[in-house]
């Protein structure tokens, strides 16, 4: 466990998957259809969040990943509105960077969430094209510009008439997720959610 309990139950949490028209949910209005959405945590500059999500990110803790991923599992797990998910979809990486990181993170905090609600990981489905660059010192117009044409979509029937969850590890400006929606809607589910671990203010 890379946290004591107490400060667990003193981390930053949003409460956003037991609010309707919460803030992530509110980011994508009028650009991508999103059934429901939350976050974990609230993410700011020189926290403990931001520590954990380095740990997480570029310290090879991936016990971080499955803490997120069960804390969100067992948000999610009792929420009414999430019952009808039929699949998790991690949101992926590129190969090199899964070489030099071990893991995809997202895939972790998915695995954390699998591990207290029953749902099944979908996986190898959204590709991540090679092209894209660091997102991380981008603005959301910068991101825009780059992301129509993010990813890619494989055996598209996997998923068509489900419900799934799309689940990261931080939602900055929501650009990465719109185009992983997008093209997750090629597919024809049924209904794209989205949870992520930290939302940043």
């Amino acid at each position: 466990m890379p946290l004591c309990s107490k400060c667990i139950h003193d981390l930053p949490y949003t409460e956003f998957f037991s609010i309707k028209e919460n803030s992530i949910e509110k980011n994508f209005w009028g650009r991508v259809p999103v059934e429901n959405a939350g976050a974990l945590l609230f993410f700011t500059k020189d926290s403990l969040v931001q520590t954990l999500m380095t740990q997480l990110k570029y310290h090879h803790n991936k016990k971080v990943g499955i803490l997120f991923g069960q804390l969100m599992g067992e948000a999610i797990a009792i929420e009414q509105k999430f019952k009808p998910i039929d699949l998790l979809i991690p949101i992926p990486i590129l190969h090199s960077k899964i070489n030099s990181r071990g893991y995809n993170q997202s895939q972790v905090i998915a695995e954390g969430i699998h591990q207290v609600w029953n749902r099944p990981i979908l996986n190898n489905v959204l590709i991540k094209k090679n092209w894209s660059n660091s997102q991380t010192k981008k603005n959301r117009k910068a991101r825009l510009q780059q992301v129509p044409d993010l990813f890619m979509l494989k055996y598209p029937k996997s998923i068509e008439g489900k419900n799934l969850l799309l689940v990261d590890d931080v939602l900055t400006t929501g650009a990465t997720l719109e185009a992983a929606i997008e093209t997750l809607m090629t597919g024809a589910p049924a209904s794209i959610s989205v949870a992520v671990a930290a939302y940043t203010l």
